[in-house]
């Protein structure tokens, strides 16, 4: 077991190819990280890496989808980081994927190579600190910027990224003008916001975003992802992101 005495589960996706364990007590991933993996669509060949991986979420799925590129994920977290590494030898996704443990506001492009094509990230909703903080220590650096806030992430992207590479980020709605600042500040520029919403009379929860590094002017407002219908079930758009 990765992660000492704690017990895990196991999730299946995509009628049972890909099978993911997590801590049952720990940090557990959400939807989020599923609809961000969903909706990302490199060319073959590209290179992608996922700051604040957790279990590897997100790169197992992208290389189950998308055979043609390589993938990293980069965890602080010693016991998530090896929980990654034991979902990703458990699904045969080496050397496709690689999970790397390190700190983003540390970690350089050399660590893949050179300079990558996309980074991607679900990173934590809530101000370091602010409102009731998990016990569990897992699920506070998940949730709150501990470990990393957004000024790091973006920092880091800027750091990491190609010219006119990408940084794709799934968010809460309600920060949505301080990440859009964020990437400005550091020359990504944002050319596409989706919104995402439980249901078509709701606000929006959340948000997609896609910046280019020093890209230029120009922003898209595609129709919002809608999660549910209007019978509770999931949207046929939800169906296909949890499809092969």
């Amino acid at each position: 077991m990765a992660s000492g005495l704690e017990p895990l589960t196991q999730d299946v996706f995509f009628g049972g190819g890909v099978r993911l364990k997590q801590e049952r007590r720990g940090y557990r991933f959400s939807i989020d990280a599923v609809i961000l993996a969903g909706c990302l669509h490199p060319r073959p060949g590209e290179t992608i890496v996922d700051l604040g991986t957790g279990c590897g979420i997100i790169p197992i799925l992208l290389a189950f989808r998308r055979p043609d590129v390589r993938v990293w994920g980069v965890e602080v977290q010693e016991d998530l980081a090896a929980l990654a590494v034991e979902n990703v030898r458990a699904n045969r996704m080496e050397p496709r994927v690689t999970i790397l443990r390190g700190d983003l506001r540390e970690i350089g492009a050399g660590a893949f190579g050179g300079p990558v094509d996309w980074i991607v990230s679900n990173p934590p909703y809530r101000r370091g600190r602010s409102g009731r903080v998990n016990p569990n220590t897992q699920r506070a650096l998940a949730r709150h910027e501990i470990a990393m806030t957004l000024a790091d992430l973006v920092g880091a992207a800027r750091r990491l990224l190609k010219t006119g590479g990408r940084l794709v980020v799934i968010y809460t709605a309600e920060r949505a003008a301080e990440l859009l600042a964020q990437l400005r500040s550091e020359q990504i520029e944002p050319k596409r916001l989706r919104s995402v919403h439980s249901d078509r009379l709701s606000n929006a929860r959340l948000i997609l975003i896609e910046g280019i590094k020093n890209g230029g002017p120009g922003l898209t407002l595609p129709p919002p992802l809608i999660m549910y219908d209007e019978n509770g079930t999931y949207s046929q758009e939800m169906h296909s992101l949890l499809s092969p």
